[in-house]
């Protein structure tokens, strides 16, 4: 398979220019008029961010997006599918007025917002898939699949499960109707280290189903309420929490991949990921730590797998921000840091998620990086 190109822009903007206009740019340079938006529906599959959390992408990248469809005779509409855990995106009304509260209207968006599995996430699309290893019929959002162009546009950051998220966690995850994110969180529930915990109970607080306990003096996780979504294994600061299957996380990055698959299979599709605020955890948290590496810059391709490979080598590549969890993490490994995300998850494997997808056919790791001025 050839390279597929990945174009990149940094966030540098002189006097009197606008890092939005040099998004808007970079669309033009990739491609965007490639694809025939004349008349169609298109998805713009963003997270509009947990409310409490400050580093989600703001509506001002979304307008551009929007506005660049409609000029070219699309129907963009912002959408993203309602959360497993019980956060306040767990149905549309909750999740529509989180999107508000951070800023997502018609009006700062240019475009309307839908939720792409209904009123309490039931309302999904099966698709089959075929060569895949673990999905053969995936649940997705029906205002996703009933959309005939798909773009993502996705905030690149750490993940607690998969290492990191951007167009792929964005896609597979994200366009997955509750029951699509169950199947795809099932493999395992965490377990609890009792010597490590410390009962600081930072894990019960980030627990959307009320399924850990401290009756006995350390965290018990009640696996019949757990739903094996992993955010306690992302608060826990003392490794206390951990996963007892070592194939879950890999299962769980496979799985992603396929629902990946059955999102962008048959019909044009386009991605965006902006490298800013990156912070340690998912956006699905209501709160965020300081960022772990500088502002890297804006990337754009067909291709997201390709896309995912670009941003993650641009971020490894930079230099840890000083006082942050990621620089937390590689003192407490003794310096050792040899990928980013995986120092700062420990037993996280980013590289399944790409290598599972480059299988399916979804894309290709190798790319060109085409830089834009």
């Amino acid at each position: 398979m050839e390279k597929s190109k990945v174009y990149f822009t940094d966030l540098r903007v002189p006097e009197g220019k606008s890092a939005l206009a040099k998004l808007e740019r970079l669309l033009d340079q990739a491609g965007f008029d490639q694809i025939d938006f004349d008349g169609k529906f298109v998805a713009i599959k963003i997270h509009f961010g947990e409310p409490g959390n400050l580093s989600f992408l703001r509506p001002n990248w979304a307008r551009v997006v929007a506005d660049a469809v409609k000029r070219r005779g699309g129907k963009p509409f912002l959408t993203d599918c309602n959360t497993l855990y019980a956060g306040r995106r767990k149905n549309a009304l909750e999740h529509l007025e989180s999107a508000e509260e951070n800023g997502f209207s018609p009006l700062s968006t240019g475009c309307q917002l839908i939720i792409a599995d209904g009123l309490k996430g039931t309302d999904e699309a099966l698709v089959p898939l075929e060569g895949t290893t673990y999905v053969k019929e995936a649940k997705i959002g029906r205002a996703i699949m009933d959309t005939d162009i798909i773009i993502s546009l996705s905030h690149f950051k750490g993940h607690e499960a998969t290492g990191f998220g951007g167009a792929m966690k964005n896609l597979g995850m994200g366009c997955g109707s509750r029951a699509g994110k169950m199947e795809q969180h099932n493999a395992g529930k965490p377990e609890v280290k009792e010597k490590k915990c410390r009962a600081c109970h930072a894990c019960a607080k980030s627990c959307g189903q009320d399924a850990i306990d401290f009756a006995s003096g350390k965290a018990h996780i009640d696996h019949e309420k757990c739903v094996g979504c992993g955010r306690c294994l992302g608060a826990c600061n003392f490794d206390a929490i951990f996963n007892p299957n070592d194939d879950t996380l890999e299962a769980l990055c496979m799985k992603m991949a396929e629902y990946t698959l059955a999102v962008v299979k048959d019909r044009p599709h386009f991605h965006i990921s902006i490298a800013k605020d990156i912070s340690p955890f998912c956006d699905c948290y209501g709160g965020n730590d300081v960022p772990i590496l500088p502002d890297v810059g804006m990337f754009a391709s067909f291709d997201p797998v390709a896309i995912d490979q670009a941003a993650a080598d641009k971020c490894n590549a930079q230099k840890p921000m000083a006082d942050s969890y990621l620089s937390d993490m590689i003192h407490a490994h003794h310096g050792d840091d040899h990928d980013h995300f995986c120092v700062m998850h420990p037993g996280t494997n980013w590289e399944v998620t790409l290598e599972h997808a480059e299988r399916l056919g979804v894309g290709t790791r190798s790319y060109e990086l085409v830089e834009v001025k």
